[in-house]
């Protein structure tokens, strides 16, 4: 009898959420303007299972993963309802009580890495920081810990990355780092605000399953936020739609995905990049051509500093770009991506050549190379990071206008509205700032910054990483629509392959700075001709 009630009493404990939002409610002020970000929303998150967050840039979901942690900004932020954690109302805890609670009850993978990490610490003390602030380890079992938990989210030879700086790490590796940093105390629940936004196919594949195996070991429940549907279908248990600051549907994910009841669930389904590159104009000219091509940074040790040895970061790179053509660049997190685009820019020292529009960039002087930067623009990866802080939007896309063009201030004006409604922001939230637009917004502001100046070249790190589905086909369909029209060349750099396909007309795969293998797109993904780039397009279209 006591055996029965027991373990009656064990699954009712089984059965009661350990996290359960009841209307809760976000209000932001600023003034006498009163914003309701998030709209009477009601949840639950049973131990062990997890609960994607869905919705387009805007939605309201990171502002209520923030409210739940108590992370949103008091003097601007009023927060109504209740988030119970473990029967207890998180909103009637001290500032002491959610210390202890953040990060070793409810730990948080943060969406922008760049801007979550300190720039003047090391890996090791901030992973270290967080696991001393809630356990007794000796320093020696907490470098171990910070080992251990380095190369479980894949961050190769992890012990010589303990002193790397959140600069020195690509985009993808920083954001296993944050995820490294949320799992550290092995926390009940986990909010993952875009986990994977940054990582390419093959490693969230990896970090998502690694997720989820250490939910079945720790009976971890997990908030998901992601606007991947692709990532929900596989690994949510429950799916919440949200948009406008509402839930509009909350479903079991089989049945959401095989029958949506509401209308906006329905256009997040059906919202897939897909299409063909541009077409090609016949007799257009060569506008950039890379020979023997390499980016070697000298490791250096002794009292002299003497240079031991180069890592070779990006190796003897050849290609020929078209005007009015994409090249797509793919390959895994650290694979040289970045470093051999910020080398072409020559953002960084690099040997070999680079010819643009006939003149050879590797002769020229920083001084002399600033006139053809006009034509020569960049979208990078992290946009809240590359967004001055103390600028508004509108001056933020007219500065490469004052940089390169003498207009008059209404001429300016124009411009700044007409790349906004390009990009789909809207222009009367051209005097806000960076902070007052959610990731997808800021992605799309870093985009309107570069098209602005109508250069022969634009460069695109990651731009749609941070970006939902929908927004993701707005933007591809905008980059096809202005290269048919001004015949823009682009270097696209994406983890996303379905985003690749729908817009390079060549593709360079790259793996530890080498290119394995390149030419036309459409041959590339129907017969790859080596096993690196045939796993990396299955997981990209089986994830």
């Amino acid at each position: 009898m006591a055996s029965t009630l027991s373990q009656s009493t064990e699954n009712n404990t089984q059965r009661e959420p350990i996290l359960e939002a009841s209307n809760l409610t976000v209000t932001f002020t600023q003034g006498k303007t009163e914003t309701h970000a998030v709209k009477g929303v009601s949840f639950t998150l049973h131990k062990g299972k997890t609960l994607a967050l869905v919705g387009e840039s805007g939605s309201g979901k990171s502002v209520t993963a923030h409210s739940i942690l108590r992370l949103l900004p008091s003097d601007a932020a009023s927060l109504q309802g209740t988030v119970t954690y473990k029967n207890r109302n998180i909103f009637d805890h001290t500032e002491t009580e959610m210390q202890e609670l953040r990060g070793n009850g409810i730990g948080m993978i943060f969406q922008e890495p760049m801007t979550a990490l300190n720039p003047l610490h090391t890996v090791e003390k901030q992973i270290s920081e967080t696991i001393k602030l809630h356990s007794t380890r000796t320093q020696k079992q907490t470098r171990e810990r910070v080992i251990e938990l380095l190369d479980l989210v894949g961050i190769p030879d992890p012990a010589n990355r303990l002193g790397s700086y959140p600069h020195e790490l690509s985009g993808g590796q920083r954001q296993r780092v944050m995820i490294a940093m949320a799992l550290s105390n092995e926390p009940d629940v986990l909010i993952a605000d875009e986990p994977t936004t940054a990582l390419d196919v093959t490693i969230q594949k990896q970090v998502l399953n690694l997720l989820k195996e250490l939910q079945q070991k720790m009976g971890m429940a997990i908030l998901l936020i992601t606007h991947d549907l692709g990532v929900v279908r596989q690994y949510a248990d429950t799916v919440a739609v949200m948009t406008e600051g509402e839930l509009v549907e909350v479903a079991n994910s089989d049945d959401l995905f095989h029958s949506p009841q509401h209308e906006y669930t329905r256009k997040l389904l059906n919202s897939e990049p897909s299409g063909n590159p541009s077409s090609l104009r016949p007799g257009l000219p060569d506008l950039l051509q890379v020979k023997d091509f390499h980016v070697w940074f000298p490791i250096k040790k002794g009292v002299f500093k003497r240079t031991v040895g180069h890592v070779k970061a990006v190796n003897n790179i050849n290609f020929t770009l078209r005007k009015g053509k994409t090249l797509g660049i793919v390959g895994e997190s650290g694979s040289g991506k970045t470093t051999l685009v910020q080398g072409l820019l020559r953002l960084c020292e690099s040997k070999g050549s680079i010819v643009f529009n006939g003149i050879e960039l590797q002769h020229l002087s920083q001084k002399n190379i600033r006139p053809h930067r006009k034509a020569l623009q960049i979208v990078f990866q992290d946009p809240f990071s590359s967004l001055s802080p103390r600028m508004s939007v509108a001056d933020i896309i007219a500065e490469g206008i004052h940089i390169h063009h003498a207009l008059p201030s209404q001429e300016i004006e124009a411009l700044i509205v007409q790349t906004m409604e390009e990009v789909g922001l809207d222009p009367k939230t051209r005097h806000r700032y960076p902070h007052e637009f959610s990731g997808g917004q800021r992605q799309r502001i870093a985009i309107a910054r570069a098209l602005v100046l109508k250069p022969d070249l634009i460069v695109l790190d990651e731009p749609t990483s941070a970006l939902d589905r929908s927004v993701q086909c707005q933007v591809v369909d905008l980059l096809r629509e202005l290269q048919e029209k001004h015949q823009f060349s682009y270097v696209f750099i994406s983890h996303d392959l379905k985003v690749v396909k729908a817009l390079a007309h060549d593709i360079i795969v790259l793996k530890d700075g080498i290119v394995i293998e390149q030419g036309p797109a459409s041959a590339i993904f129907d017969n790859p001709s080596t096993e690196y780039t045939r796993e990396l397009i299955s997981a990209a279209l089986n994830l």
